[in-house]
């Protein structure tokens, strides 16, 4: 399944290690909001939890990498 823009932010942000809280604030959106998203991505990358989720979001989006600053 294809992700949403912004789950495709949020798990762009777990996978950098942000904090949910810390993506909140960055994405303006609350703490359950995020937690929201990361359970749908999770489902979605049929993961086993957020840390999985985004292990395989890097695997496979390689070009995330370059929007870190």
């Amino acid at each position: 399944m294809k992700l949403t823009p912004k789950e495709t932010a949020v798990i762009t942000l777990v996978a950098s290690g942000y904090s949910d809280k810390e993506i909140g604030v960055i994405l303006k959106i609350s703490y359950g909001t995020v937690r929201d998203y990361i359970d749908k991505v999770v489902l979605k990358l049929q993961a086993r939890n957020r840390t999985h989720a985004a292990i395989l979001y890097a695997k496979t989006n390689e070009e995330w990498l370059l929007t870190i600053e």
